[in-house]
């Protein structure tokens, strides 16, 4: 079943290119990407490995790992790119 979560990320741009990638209400979260495309599989990459984390440490998620319903509306905002003309 997919699970989906709601985080605010900050994008910090790289010298060498790409980002940073950290969730200022989750410490924990840190990762990285090349590209646009590569923000949401490698943030769902460092979710999974947080909630791990807490699992293996049998320690509770914290309130902001706790799954959105999905059959309630909720807003999301994306990060998207388009090649000017």
């Amino acid at each position: 079943m997919q699970q989906f979560y709601k985080l605010p990320l900050v994008l910090d741009p790289q010298p060498e290119g790409g980002w940073t990638i950290t969730c200022p209400i989750l410490p924990g979260l840190v990762t990285e990407a090349d590209t646009v495309e590569e923000i949401s599989v490698n943030v769902a990459d460092a979710v999974d490995a947080l909630i791990e984390a807490y699992e293996e440490l049998n320690q509770p998620l914290p309130d902001v790992l706790q799954p959105l319903r999905q059959s309630m509306p909720f807003l999301a905002e994306t990060v998207f790119h388009r090649e000017a003309a």
